[in-house]
């Protein structure tokens, strides 16, 4: 039997403001429950039978929500920030007001991202003993020495003393001549240490100008996501997702 929630916390959940402002909303006739007029924010509703109405509109109740993000450059993989726009503020149709992101690319790194409430995936994703595959599309300057593709399977150990575990660098493309040569290369990682495919290709010595998350575990870009475009991920995503 599913559990009922308090109405006003269903409509804070939904980010439809404080406790403080729905009760007041409430106070106002503002709010609806099955045609009603509410008169008790602390009514309890079931999420998937009753119907609730704000200003006239319809507020559906969602527990989880999950988005894949085309992070774009520029904005910052946190849930609040006072200098830059966030990947949370790109989510413009969510319900939740407590989604935040599943690990974090740069500021000036692109890609695939994870947006969502479910801390118990996130948790999953990146524990670190799970070792879920991540993919990155790099551009780097310079021409990368043949002899990385072996360093980074074996795992190799940057000067500033990180131990990488095995990697899988793939070089797609070297063009330029040999003093402006560039590089484009698919590194497969099984961790998300600090910067650490820049801190691998710079240690190749081909530092990244360019730099792509294209797929996570199970999930990959959609290719029809331009930077800063996000969508809801389909029910066989999340449950290749959930099986992690």
């Amino acid at each position: 039997m599913e559990q009922t929630i308090r109405l006003d916390k269903y409509l804070a959940d939904m980010g439809k403001g404080s406790r403080a402002q729905i009760k007041e909303a409430v106070r106002k006739g503002r709010i609806m429950v099955n045609g009603m007029t509410a008169k008790d924010p602390g009514m309890r509703v079931t999420a998937s039978a009753d119907h609730v109405k704000m200003d006239g509109e319809d507020i559906t109740y969602a527990l989880t929500e999950y988005y894949m993000l085309n992070k774009p450059q520029g904005v910052v993989s946190a849930t609040e920030d006072a200098r830059y726009r966030t990947v949370v503020d790109l989510i413009t149709g969510r319900k939740r007001k407590d989604l935040f992101p599943v690990g974090r690319l740069d500021l000036d790194t692109e890609g695939l991202l994870l947006i969502t409430n479910d801390g118990g995936l996130a948790h999953r994703l990146l524990a670190p003993g799970k070792h879920v595959d991540k993919v990155y599309y790099a551009e780097c300057q310079g021409r990368v020495p043949k002899a990385a593709v072996d360093d980074f399977a074996r795992g190799i150990r940057l000067p500033d003393g990180l131990s990488c575990l095995p990697a899988k660098l793939e070089i797609l493309s070297v063009t330029g001549t040999e003093a402006a040569a560039v590089s484009k290369v698919l590194l497969t990682l099984r961790e998300g240490k600090f910067h650490q495919v820049k801190r691998m290709m710079e240690a190749a010595g081909c530092p990244v100008t360019y730099l792509k998350r294209i797929t996570m575990g199970p999930l990959s870009l959609d290719e029809s996501l331009l930077p800063g475009q996000y969508r809801p991920l389909t029910e066989e995503e999340t449950e290749q997702l959930k099986q992690l």
